[in-house]
């Protein structure tokens, strides 16, 4: 009987809120079906001065890895031995790291130093770099990733910047795959409609997740006139977080005239009050300003739900124009408007909604775990 090869992965699990953390649970699922795994994560992600709001949330169990160790605390240092320690002790055949944040480089460079020599580092990309840029962050990022066998990237953008901060770094580009775990009670059409107060003869948008200046939504906000001309039922809801930045689009949406067709959940959407939103509406609508790859987009494909986006970063990877969705000009309003118009006027639902279900396996969880298995054909010992 052949003795399964163990993988080590480091990254916020459930309980930890955020798509990276959605990410990890359901790649150690597709793993475990074929190697060992036990997920090393965080006593403490952010320490609360960086990072205000409740970062956990216990009600969804769905993304739960079976192993994981909450080991971890970023923010102090006399941890972190202790903490390589265990990762040595459980003796990984390949260590994988998730990295979308510079803050994380004093405590990944910490433990993850030499470990490269004793078994491949594979480091999953979310962001080479930082949405939000600040002085350091380059180097910072590069001293980190130069400890990687290899590093994982999900669009070109990052693959570029990659390339800039390592050019002798050996990478795969791969797609973000599709998060289909938040169906959890498989609510139909009408009865998430019915919980929001959705017509049947009203066309529902669906603007969701953290608000931030780079995913757009001011020219969602500004596209509305041109969109509500053609289409007058037209419902957009916008479901996330504003940060403390609700007034300013408050004030835009009173200045475009919105009223009666936004609705604003200012909120964190805990997982198990994901589905009624998606499952409700016709058309999810990504209108960023600059992007690497968006877990909203593999959230909508989950549910069959068609995208709109724009043509930064991974999205147009990952949105096929005319088959799942239509790619637009970032920061163009009268595009979105005319995207979002046409999507209607030539009922283009089912025919998108087919063309999802076609590519679900370009986008499945069980290719990700093939692209491990050719790493340790690759790179292991």
């Amino acid at each position: 009987m052949d003795v399964k090869k163990k993988v080590a992965i480091i990254g916020p699990v459930y309980p930890y809120k955020s798509g990276i953390a959605h990410y990890t649970g359901l790649l150690s699922k597709a793993l475990e079906k074929k190697f060992e795994v036990a997920v090393f994560s965080y006593s403490l992600q952010y320490p609360k001065i960086m990072f205000k709001r409740e970062q956990k949330d216990y009600e969804n169990k769905t993304f739960q890895a079976s192993d994981t160790r909450y080991i971890i605390n970023t923010a102090n240092p006399f941890n972190w031995p202790g903490a390589k320690k265990k990762i040595l002790d459980w003796k990984p055949d390949m260590l994988i790291v998730h990295w979308w944040h510079p803050y994380f480089a004093p405590c990944y460079q910490a433990i993850l130093s030499g470990m490269k020599k004793r078994f491949p580092v594979i480091f999953v990309c979310h962001n080479v770099l930082p949405h939000e840029r600040f002085p350091m962050d380059r180097m910072l990022t590069k001293n980190t990733l130069k400890l990687g066998t290899l590093s994982s990237v999900h669009s070109k953008e990052d693959a570029s910047d990659l390339e800039m901060l390592l050019p002798a770094m050996p990478y795969k580009r791969t797609v973000v795959p599709t998060y289909n775990a938040f169906k959890i009670k498989n609510m139909s059409r009408e009865e998430a409609r019915e919980l929001l107060g959705i017509r049947e003869d009203e066309q529902m948008l669906l603007f969701f997740g953290i608000v931030r200046k780079y995913k757009g939504l001011k020219y969602l906000i500004k596209a509305v006139p041109d969109i509500v001309k053609k289409l007058p039922k037209i419902k957009i809801f916008v479901v996330g977080d504003f940060g403390g930045q609700k007034e300013e689009y408050e004030a835009l949406m009173k200045e475009y005239d919105t009223e009666g067709h936004i609705k604003v959940y200012d909120e964190y959407v805990p997982d198990n009050e994901i589905e009624k939103f998606f499952a409700a509406a016709d058309l999810n609508v990504c209108p960023y300003v600059s992007a690497t790859q968006s877990a909203i987009v593999q959230i909508a494909f989950g549910f069959g739900l068609p995208v709109i986006a724009t043509d930064v970063g991974g999205l147009p990877e990952a949105v096929t124009d005319g088959k799942t969705g239509i790619i637009v000009p970032s920061e163009d309003e009268k595009a979105l408007a005319a995207a979002i118009v046409r999507f209607f006027e030539e009922d283009k639902a089912y025919e998108f909604r087919a063309n999802i279900a076609a590519e679900a396996e370009r986008f499945s969880w069980d290719r990700t775990s093939e692209i491990v298995e050719e790493l340790f054909a690759e790179y292991g010992k």
